[in-house]
């Protein structure tokens, strides 16, 4: 369970939201929504315990993430709005370079099966520099293909897909949180996405 209390956020003299919260159990979605500059990408990074809030809690399964810090990480797949990936390294280079980071077995075949599923055959091997913007994103979300983390934080995590990719990426994002995950994410699109509750919360309203 990921729980928001009350939480607040000034960036100098100006309050980009106070008094947000929420509680989302297994198998639920969390839709957060709001007009750009209205501090969703600030929220989710403080869910992810990589910005401070200036007041308030979030809590994963009862306790403060800040208490928690490396157990909560352990629990967590953030995508950012960024790709982070490494722009001389080939598509199968950067997904097994992510997975030893996180410390996640991954054998060259399994992540090739991945790639193959977010339409990258033939481009496994080509250095990042010289795909599309959408093909870079592929290669981010090629991650989430065997991802098994309970809590997904996702920021625009459709943003320059193809209307194919879209509906794969709704499928995963569907069977993680049929397997019992939890998903938090920002999208402008509307996407169907199989989910025990859907929640919205929107900032700025």
């Amino acid at each position: 369970m990921l729980s928001a209390l009350n939480l607040e956020c000034l960036r100098g003299d100006r309050r980009l939201f106070q008094g947000v919260g929420f509680t989302l159990a297994a198998g639920e979605l969390l839709f957060l929504e709001g007009r750009n500059g209205a501090g969703k990408t600030t929220l989710l990074r403080m869910l992810c315990g990589l910005t401070p809030q200036n007041a308030g809690e979030i809590r994963w399964q009862g306790e403060e993430i800040r208490r928690l810090g490396k157990d909560f990480h352990a629990q967590l797949c953030y995508l950012g709005h960024q790709n982070a990936i490494k722009e001389d390294l080939t598509p199968l280079e950067n997904l097994l370079a992510s997975a030893h980071l996180a410390d996640e077995p991954l054998r060259e075949e399994e992540a090739l099966a991945a790639l193959e599923q977010v339409g990258l055959t033939g481009r496994e091997d080509l250095a990042c520099r010289y795909l599309s913007q959408g093909q870079k994103r592929r290669v981010a979300l090629s991650r989430l293909a065997r991802e098994r983390r309970p809590l997904w934080i996702l920021d625009e995590p459709f943003v320059a897909l193809d209307t194919q990719a879209v509906a794969w990426l709704a499928g995963v994002i569907g069977a993680h949180l049929q397997r019992g995950g939890l998903a938090v994410m920002t999208t402008h699109q509307a996407v169907d996405i199989p989910a025990a509750a859907t929640r919205r919360l929107r900032l700025g309203a």
